[in-house]
């Protein structure tokens, strides 16, 4: 091989790998012991961006495509969707950067983007490519490529949704006022998350304490389901993950206890079988702005603000 075809060599290898895809890359640039890889493929947005005068006042689709390297998942992962860097984080982190305010430039944007990936703990070096698709016969872009040791400031943090939070009895579930409830609950500016009691079939009583708490949790989780029956607006969620997601994209949400109750550090005080001090402890972890309770008593919770509704009041 020629002097000259030897250099060409390494060359084109380089050009080859700056246009694959940022999984490629990562894989030819992986450092020290093995990391996982987390991808967002061709992610399309359209957004108003750009330091032309014709790019103001106008939208252009803009695509993303992103590869977080992690820490390796751990042995006793259990399947449990909290425990990993979601897919949604990162496309969170897009839009949270996209919402700030315009920008002019790509690199701005793709900085600000890999500083807000590289703020989860489980990230540790992140591929980020932005190009722009209408400017030109051809996509128009930027990459770039930062680790965790790399992150210069502090990354904004996101504002806390507070969401409404409604309790509802048996007879609520029940109730023809149902539906204009979460109508008038649906119409304001805060998520809502709906959570419930045990049905009325007789629970098993086993005489130990955990296999009891989970077994009324059970039946708490099993009346969710009964009320999401009720309106399709309804979705049954489980864990944080589903929730805060389902928060940002005004989702009804209908609160699955047992793993939020079960993961949690500091434990409720509350009785498992006293779901509405069950759901005042939930209302103060994930910072409600308010709870109504109908056709139950109030709970003794100073933490959130509370306020109860009789099961005949069609107005909340």
């Amino acid at each position: 091989m020629s002097l000259a075809s030897q250099r060409s060599a390494p060359m084109s290898s380089e050009i080859r790998l700056a246009f694959e895809h940022p999984s490629e890359r990562a894989r030819a640039t992986a450092r020290g012991g093995p990391l996982d890889r987390l991808s967002v493929r061709d992610h399309l947005v359209e957004v108003e961006i750009g330091a032309f005068q014709a790019e103001r006042g106008t939208t252009q689709r803009v695509c993303f495509n992103v590869v977080v390297e992690i820490e390796p998942l751990p042995a006793d992962l259990d399947d449990d969707v909290d425990r990993i860097l979601s897919y949604d984080r990162v496309t969170e982190a897009i839009a949270f950067e996209l919402a700030a305010e315009r920008l002019n430039l790509l690199e701005t944007l793709a900085e600000r983007v890999a500083e807000r990936i590289l703020a989860e703990p489980q990230a540790v070096r992140v591929f980020v490519r932005i190009e722009k698709l209408d400017r030109g016969p051809g996509a128009l872009g930027v990459e770039i490529v930062r680790s965790r040791d790399q992150v210069s400031h502090d990354v904004a943090e996101e504002d806390v949704p507070h969401p409404r939070m409604m309790y509802l009895s048996n007879a609520a579930i029940d109730s023809a006022n149902l539906k204009g409830w979460i109508d008038q609950m649906e119409c304001r500016e805060r998520p809502l998350i709906l959570c419930v009691g045990r049905h009325e079939q007789a629970v098993p009583v086993t005489g130990h304490t955990m296999t009891q708490r989970r077994i009324d949790l059970l039946a708490i989780e099993q009346n969710a389901w009964r009320l999401a029956s009720k309106d399709d607006r309804c979705v049954v969620v489980s864990t944080r993950t589903e929730l805060d997601w389902a928060m940002k994209n005004k989702q009804i949400c209908v609160w699955a206890p047992s793993k939020v109750v079960l993961d949690a550090v500091d434990s409720p005080a509350a009785a498992s079988h006293d779901a509405v001090q069950l759901a005042a402890w939930f209302a103060a972890t994930f910072e409600a702005g308010e709870m109504i309770v109908i056709d139950e008593s109030l709970p003794d919770d100073p933490s959130v603000p509370l306020r109860a509704v009789q099961l005949e009041q069609t107005d909340l």
